[in-house]
């Protein structure tokens, strides 16, 4: 054997001593080239070099590829003188040799991605065979590519979901293009439609494929752009280049960086004090531009008292209304903050002033001061009574009209105050009438108009103001003579002109000051104040009762005894006796240790306003005390413990507002100022509200960081002005909320399980775990199925919260062996994982044997021995042991049966029948099988010792599973019949019948044959 190169190809040469054999037994050509083709595949890749030529593809079938003659370095007719012959690998000829110019031509059109793939360079190698002397040329052939092909994504649309919190520069890499062409015609480069956020680079992968990467040039907001839709293009180097494109359409995430707003900062509302339980008073909104529970606004009352606040608001619809009954006299207005938090903790206020409109649902109120009866007659313009009138409505239905009745020899007259005398109009005579009913009735201007009458009695008194008369001017008496001294002749009468003496006094000292005498509207002007300052007093808050508050008679200007001698008296307007009136010493002193912040609450400042009423002569000043308050009262704060919850990326500057304390106190004795305990994180700004309070403001000084410290616990102080000054504190747990930034991961990504097919529906078939290393709503882990088929959502459920998988349907293994289930899990987020999970059905032995009768015989003689009565086969869709089986019958029967091949059988005669002895024969063919592990532990199905005959028993050592065919052979002698019947199967327990007893015949096998006996 000789290595020959010619040209740029090696060839090999085969001698013909080297094939002697071959030529001394002058085997045919055939079978000689049948050896030449033998060394050829053994010499296929002997050589270093071979002959390359190139061809670009899809040329068309016959162009011209080489002069082979020539590049063999062959002389001219020597390839067809040799039998040159062209031979590739497999069973196509791509080449075809010219028969006439032994030219090398293209045999078909070649298409280099369907005979090389992504393989570059696309080399095909082939042979020259020469028979003549034997000899081999190494060649191959180059396809090189066109572009013929574009870039391809696999899908026409991605989808990305990145988070808003993103920051600039980061990448997200995208599914690459296919491009089926190579080298410079293939896949190149990647661009992406203009756009303000991204930019794409192009990556080359280890296998020199190249994908691309979204880059994140500027930040995103949900709330701006909720989605972006950008086009990516696939560009391969061909010229003209072709290109691919896919939709990538980008979701953008939401983080809880909006707070709520509301639509009003301030809301107002009217409510009448008399509004039913539950009226609906007002509905606030506030939106909030998140997505999601980030967007889910829940409303609640801000700084209330449970107790006392008449309000309640709906956290969902934010509807308040009222919970508690109105009183205008108590509360006319009423100030609420609400606070609107979203599902992450973020919060926004606003105000709500109500104002509670007036009822006239209070009568008139009359306090009588003073009193005096009886009165004398014959004096006009005696006081009679003062009293003061009071409403607790206000407006219109406050003013009040004073009246009396107009036959009654009385005036009333106005003073100042809602102050009235009653006074007599002119004189009165005690010997026309005695004694007055006055009934003073007291209405309101209100709608509708309600009043108060108060009844009094005045007595007149008499004075001297008749002389005597006698009835008769002349009487006559006779007298007998000689009576004894002193008996009595007779008397006469005289009615008296009055009735006891002068009332000492009683000349005007009671008289009011002069004025018009009408019915009403006549004033009392009021007298003047005397010494400076006169009328205004004040007293420290809980000083002893009995303390000394002014020498009023001092104050008056009056004398000693002064105030005795002309009644004074104190009167408050609240009918409550706060003060008295020491008329010995003229001190005015407290009647009671008094309480600014339960007489006016937070009303500063605190006054009680009173009268001084003399009754000799009548007179009325107006004064009043101010209540000076005492630091008593130290800030208190409704919570004990604020929570505040902050999301870790909260920009450093942000203010939260803080509920603020409570303190009884007014003026400098109320709280001033605010403080919090040295941290690095946070500082205290006080603001004041619209009210005139004072609240305070956690501000922002550093970014938070929940990785590091999830929680903060401050301690909030708040001071009053007092000295010294009184405190307060609260706790404010902060709680930093994450966002989410990590995604959830399966504890396993592939779960592999069993389930026997007989398992229940409703069994757990496998529980799946993921964990999200997030907090809050970004770590709420939701579970379902994922690029599922309908069966397998037709045959599991996932319970969405705790991943655990239920089976909805029977399992059959004989249908389906294994089902692969992917489960996806999703954080509150929206960023998911997924996982595999592998069910494999574990076979059970469910499936009881069928027989199936091929044939049967109608003519048997009664005395031939094994013949052949029936044909069938058994099966059991079971499968491995559960499938295997053996087939008997009963062994006194005089038949055989004989296996056959693929579970067939072969019933047959076993020697000559005899219709005489027994004309009629019960078989019975049947199967016991059940599972050992289960059913035979638990002593169902047992397995009976040795093989039951006329069983079709299970080997597989698993048991037996009842089931049994009942067959009636008929044998009669001369012209009769012998029947064969397929009677009913007996399931699942073979019972033996009687030969007489009557059996339902089994649809499916109806047939009847008879064995005729020659």
């Amino acid at each position: 054997m000789v290595d020959v190169v010619t040209g740029t190809g090696k060839g090999i040469f085969l001698l013909e001593s080297d094939i002697t054999e071959m030529s001394q037994t002058k085997v045919h050509r055939k079978k000689r080239q049948v050896a030449i083709l033998i060394i050829w595949m053994i010499l296929w890749e002997v050589g270093s070099e071979s002959i390359q030529y190139s061809v670009l593809e899809e040329t068309e079938s016959g162009t011209f590829v080489a002069n082979l003659t020539k590049d063999l370095g062959l002389r001219r007719g020597e390839l067809a003188a040799r039998g040159a012959q062209v031979v590739f690998k497999g069973n196509r000829q791509h080449l075809q040799l010219d028969p006439q110019t032994y030219d090398l031509l293209l045999n078909e059109k070649l298409d280099r991605e369907e005979l090389c793939g992504s393989t570059e360079p696309c080399v095909l190698h082939f042979q020259v065979l020469l028979e003549n002397p034997l000899q081999f040329f190494q060649a191959a052939l180059r396809v090189r590519d066109i572009n013929d092909h574009a870039p391809e994504f696999p899908a026409r649309e991605m989808l990305l979901k990145i988070s808003e919190i993103t920051t600039p520069g980061k990448l997200f890499p995208l599914k690459m293009a296919q491009d089926l062409d190579v080298g410079s015609n293939g896949l190149q480069s990647y661009i992406i439609s203009s756009n303000p956020h991204f930019h794409v680079v192009t990556r080359n992968r280890s296998d020199g494929r190249k994908f691309p990467e979204l880059v994140l040039d500027k930040g995103l907001d949900r709330e701006e752009q909720p989605e972006l839709r950008l086009t990516l293009i696939a560009l391969d180097g061909g010229s003209p280049p072709r290109s691919g494109t896919t939709e990538i359409q980008i979701l953008v995430l939401d983080i809880n960086d909006n707070a709520p707003e509301f639509a009003q900062e301030q809301y107002e509302a009217q409510i009448p004090e008399n509004n039913s339980l539950g009226s609906l008073i007002i509905t606030v909104s506030a939106r909030d531009l998140d997505a999601g529970s980030f967007g889910e606004v829940s409303y609640a009352l801000f700084q209330v008292d449970d107790i006392n606040q008449p309000f309640e608001i709906n956290a969902i619809t934010g509807e308040i209304r009222l919970r508690k009954a109105l009183d205008f006299e108590e509360f006319q207005s009423y100030h609420v903050d609400i606070e609107a938090t979203d599902g992450g903790g973020l919060s926004g206020k606003c105000s709500l002033v109500i104002k509670v409109l007036d009822i006239n649902d209070n009568t008139p109120e009359l306090t009588m001061s003073s009193l005096i009866s009886p009165i004398p007659e014959n004096l006009p313009d005696i006081i009679v009574a003062v009293f003061s009138v009071s409403d607790a409505d206000s407006g219109q239905n406050q003013q009040i009209v004073c009246s009396v009745d107009d036959n009654l020899p009385f005036l009333l007259k106005p003073s100042v105050e809602n102050f009235y005398t009653l006074v007599t109009e002119g004189a009165l005579d005690r010997e026309s009438q005695a004694e007055y009913n006055i009934t003073i009735t007291v209405t309101d201007l209100g709608t509708p108009r309600l009043k108060t009458q108060h009844n009094i009695t005045v007595t007149v008194s008499d004075v001297n103001d008749n002389a005597p008369a006698f009835s008769q001017t002349t009487y006559t008496l006779r007298v007998r003579e000689n009576n004894s001294p002193a008996l009595h002749i007779g008397s006469v009468s005289a009615e008296p002109g009055g009735v006891g003496g002068p009332l000492p006094g009683a000349r005007g000292p009671l008289s009011g000051p002069p004025g018009g005498r009408q019915r009403h509207g006549d004033a009392v002007p009021e007298l003047p104040v005397r010494g400076s300052g006169f009328g205004q007093y004040s007293v420290t808050e809980e000083r002893e009762r009995g303390s000394f508050v002014v020498n009023l008679a001092k104050d008056l200007g009056l004398g000693d005894g002064e105030l005795v001698a002309r009644g004074a008296r104190v009167v408050s307007d609240d009918n409550k006796q706060h003060l008295l009136l020491d008329p010995q010493s003229g001190d005015l002193l407290t009647n009671e240790k008094l309480d600014r912040e339960k007489l006016c609450g937070l009303t500063e400042p605190c006054m009680l306003h009173f009268q001084i009423l003399m009754d000799n002569p009548f007179q009325i000043y107006r004064a009043e005390l101010r209540v000076s308050d005492i630091n008593d009262h130290s800030p208190v704060f409704r919570d004990q413990e604020t929570v505040l919850k902050i999301l870790e990326n909260t920009a450093e500057g942000t203010a939260f507002r803080l509920e603020r304390a409570e303190d009884s106190d007014g003026g400098l004795n109320g709280i001033q100022s605010y403080t919090i305990n040295p941290n690095p994180f946070f500082h205290i700004k006080i603001s004041d509200s619209d009210e005139g309070m004072i609240y305070p403001e956690l501000v922002l000084d550093k970014a938070l960081d929940r990785e590091k410290q999830h929680e903060l616990s401050l301690t909030l102080t708040a001071l009053d002005g007092g000295s010294p000054p009184r405190s307060g504190t609260t706790t404010v747990r902060i709680v930093i909320l994450d966002i989410n930034d990590n995604a959830p991961q399966f504890s396993q990504t592939i779960y592999e399980t069993q389930a026997p097919e007989n398992i229940p529906v409703g069994s757990l078939i496998a529980k799946v775990s993921a964990g999200d290393v997030d907090s809050g709503v970004n770590a709420d882990i939701s579970y379902s199925f994922f690029d599922a088929s309908e069966d397998i959502r037709a045959t599991f459920q996932i319970n969405s919260f705790s991943g655990e998988i239920f089976l909805i349907v029977l399992l059959d293994y004989e249908l389906v062996k294994s089902y692969k289930i992917n489960v996806q899990a999703m954080d509150g987020g929206g960023l998911t994982a997924t996982c595999t999970i592998l069910v494999e059905v574990l076979d059970i032995n469910d499936n009881p044997p069928e027989l199936i009768m091929s044939s049967l015989s109608n003519h048997v003689a009664e005395n031939s021995p094994e013949t052949v009565l029936a044909v069938f086969r058994i099966k059991d869709r079971d499968s491995g042991e559960n499938g295997k089986m053996h087939c008997y019958i009963q062994d006194n029967l005089p038949f055989l049966l004989k296996p056959s091949v693929e579970n067939f059988y072969i019933l047959m005669t076993e020697g000559g029948l005899d219709r005489e002895s027994q004309a009629k024969v019960l078989v019975f063919v049947a199967v016991r099988l059940c599972r050992r592990s289960r059913a035979a532990s638990a002593g169902r199905c047992p397995v009976p010792e040795g093989h039951f005959p006329g069983h079709l028993v299970d080997v597989s050592g698993t048991g037996t599973l009842s089931q049994s065919y009942q067959y009636e052979v008929c044998l009669r002698g001369g012209s009769g019949t012998s029947e064969f019947k397929f009677l009913k199967p007996i399931i699942p327990n073979i019972q033996a019948q009687d030969s007489e007893g009557n059996s339902e015949e089994n649809p499916t096998f109806r047939n009847s044959f008879g064995f005729n006996f020659q």
